[in-house]
């Protein structure tokens, strides 16, 4: 009897210290999609620069208006980023449909394309951040502050419970599922195929089952992922804000991935502590780098 007691408690014990993974990002959250539990939560409550994770906001925002998605737009010196001053992008001249310029802000996180939609919007830019304030405001975003549609600025900020209610309401368009869902996608710049890649390279990836993801990255952000994922038959919301690289973030949704599956003995360990771990993080990036992927 005691020896069955024993054994129920060390069992007991290994099950609460698996259930409380420790991650590297600093804002981590993991929500039952179906029920609204809370699994997982660490500073869930604080708002931080989200970056790129800003155009699941600029996507549905520009969606709402039910805009024509095969009007042609060029892509004007006005896109560029004038707030970090870099270039990439799809280059200025270059013309799209509406409906590829949201894939492409979506999937390959394009700057160029995502202020592009929005500058197009009805009344233009003003009126954008206008319909901004008003999602803000359905979604009940208490911790969310949006000044441009990018990503770039460290202004756009948002709480890791924010994030997840916005990735679930991302998951209602379809238009934004096909996007994310889409490991690459070869679209004709100035007349030219061009392959672009998904940045989380989680998706496609064997035994993931992404429908809704979008990654983000400035400096005042860090690494950031929100996903709308499927994992051991649970559909889960999950929001990683503030790692310090694209290696930590990669181990943190390992480490859910396999939390939520109940793999605990595969778990793997964490960046910053352990060599083996940081470096299995890096060779996961070379093999979606050379892939054509970017995290």
């Amino acid at each position: 009897m005691l020896k069955n007691v024993l054994g129920a408690a060390l069992l007991a014990l290994c099950s609460l210290a698996w259930s409380a993974p420790a991650f590297e990002s600093a804002h981590a959250l993991v929500i039952d999609d179906t029920s609204g539990e809370v699994l997982y939560e660490k500073n869930a409550g604080t708002a931080a620069p989200i970056a790129s994770m800003t155009k699941l906001l600029t996507a549905m925002v520009v969606l709402d208006a039910q805009l024509n998605p095969a009007e042609i737009i060029s892509i004007d010196a006005e896109d560029w980023d004038h707030i970090k001053g870099t270039r990439s992008g799809v280059p200025v001249g270059a013309l799209f449909t509406r409906a590829t310029l949201i894939e492409l802000a979506l999937m390959s996180s394009d700057n160029h394309a995502a202020h592009a939609i929005a500058r197009t919007y009805p009344g233009g830019l003003p009126a954008f951040l206008a319909a901004m304030q008003r999602k803000i405001a359905s979604l009940q975003l208490e911790g969310t502050t949006i000044e441009e549609p990018t990503g770039l600025s460290s202004n756009n900020r948002a709480t890791a419970r924010d994030m997840a209610r916005i990735v679930k309401a991302a998951g209602d368009y379809p238009a934004i599922v096909r996007a994310t869902s889409q490991s690459s996608r070869v679209v004709l710049v100035n007349g030219r195929p061009r392959t672009f890649h998904n940045t989380n390279g989680l998706v496609g990836r064997p035994g993931w089952d992404v429908s809704v993801s979008k990654t983000g990255f400035i400096q005042e952000a860090g690494r950031c992922v929100t996903m709308q994922m499927e994992a051991a038959g649970r559909k889960v919301l999950v929001v990683l804000m503030g790692a310090r690289d694209s290696a930590r973030r990669t181990v943190d949704a390992l480490n859910i991935h396999r939390w939520l599956s109940g793999d605990s003995g595969t778990v793997v360990a964490k960046a910053s502590s352990a060599r083996p771990a940081r470096a299995k993080g890096k060779r996961m990036l070379v093999a979606a780098r050379r892939s054509g992927k970017r995290a």
